[in-house]
């Protein structure tokens, strides 16, 4: 717990006010990415809703840009309390966070809103992820997604699959794995140093996210942006040190918990928004917007599914049911894919 837990209790006391008092927790978030663009927008609302609901009982203080600790640190700069809660990449730790590493597999969704869902229930339903996460010290409070990943290049195009031969790919997880198995050269290099990769030659090609290259403005510096429609990261969320959320009361903790599961809604809507918005901002700085056409989206889609097998493997290794945790993801996965067709998005229906 930080030393600003409970201050305003602490204040009153000072001035013979407790009475009159109400204590105020107010919990520090680690984020590595900067305070700009469609994730940073949702962390920002989560912040605020947390507020509102608790009426002002807990505040959730921002230290943006990676000032308590950078995105490979995240994991255990919480566990050890660095921050009481921050955001967590799970691509960076495949073996510590490999059961929320399942929404980073090639499962052939790119839906975001289904994919957040879908993740955000297994994480709450599965007893064995939550005893796998307190051991380390954590506890998973919502989820975000890079959405629908994509690839842009400088000085390149990527048209078929097979145009990844050869070049200088920037690539995370699974994905990043099936780019190097078809031939690129795969540059270890985090998204936020892609913009300087692209720039000096570092790197021809940066995996990416379309809201993350508007972002981190990375359009300025990509001639082509390649559409797979294969699937998303979407490990990619906050937790909180248990130390922490264990001293909080059962209402602090319902709250979290609550705007947690609701930022899946509301990154929905905003990153469905953001994405159209970059892709048509990319076209105005004159990026080439590809699509890549079906039997070459099926060949990525093919290439990926051995990943799926060696994630079970390494689930089973910790520990956890791999079989039986990858078949209830994809049974989440259609429950609300189904929702989606049948209902439409939440924040479209009337």
């Amino acid at each position: 717990m930080t030393f600003y837990r409970n201050i305003a209790l602490s204040c009153a006391m000072s001035v013979g006010l407790v009475g009159a008092a109400v204590a105020e927790t107010t919990l520090i978030h680690g984020e590595a990415g900067p305070n700009r663009g469609a994730r940073a927008a949702a962390l920002q609302w989560f912040a605020d809703q947390v507020s509102e609901r608790s009426s002002g009982d807990v505040k959730i203080d921002i230290q943006w840009g990676g000032a308590l600790f950078k995105a490979n640190a995240s994991v255990q700069s919480i566990s050890d309390g660095v921050a009481d809660m921050g955001s967590v990449i799970a691509v960076y730790y495949p073996q510590e966070m490999v059961g929320y590493g399942i929404a980073d597999l090639p499962v052939n969704n790119p839906d975001a809103w289904v994919g957040m869902r879908a993740t955000d229930e297994l994480m709450r339903s599965s007893g064995a992820i939550q005893a796998d996460l307190a051991d380390k010290g954590l506890v998973y409070i919502g989820t975000w997604t890079t959405s629908a990943v994509n690839i842009g290049c400088k000085d390149a195009a990527i048209r078929t699959a097979e145009d990844v031969k050869g070049l200088k790919v920037r690539g995370v997880g699974a994905y990043g794995k099936v780019f190097g198995e078809m031939g690129a050269n795969m540059v270890r290099m985090s998204i936020y140093d892609a913009y300087q990769g692209l720039d000096t030659g570092l790197i021809d090609c940066s995996q990416g996210y379309s809201y993350a290259v508007s972002a981190l403005k990375q359009g300025e510096v990509m001639d082509s942006y390649t559409l797979l429609d294969w699937g998303q990261v979407g490990g990619l969320g906050i937790f909180m040190n248990k130390d922490a959320y264990d001293d909080l009361s059962e209402a602090q903790q319902a709250v979290l918990n609550d705007v947690g599961a609701d930022m899946a809604d509301e990154f929905g809507r905003m990153i469905t928004a953001a994405n159209d918005k970059a892709i048509a901002s990319m076209k105005e700085q004159g990026v080439e917007i590809i699509t890549l056409p079906e039997a070459e989206r099926a060949k990525l889609v093919s290439m990926g599914e051995p990943f799926l097998g060696k994630w079970v493997e390494s689930a089973n290794a910790v520990g956890l049911q791999g079989d039986a945790l990858l078949e209830e993801y994809r049974g989440l996965i259609a429950k609300y894919t189904e929702e989606r067709d049948s209902m439409g998005y939440p924040w479209a229906r009337n």
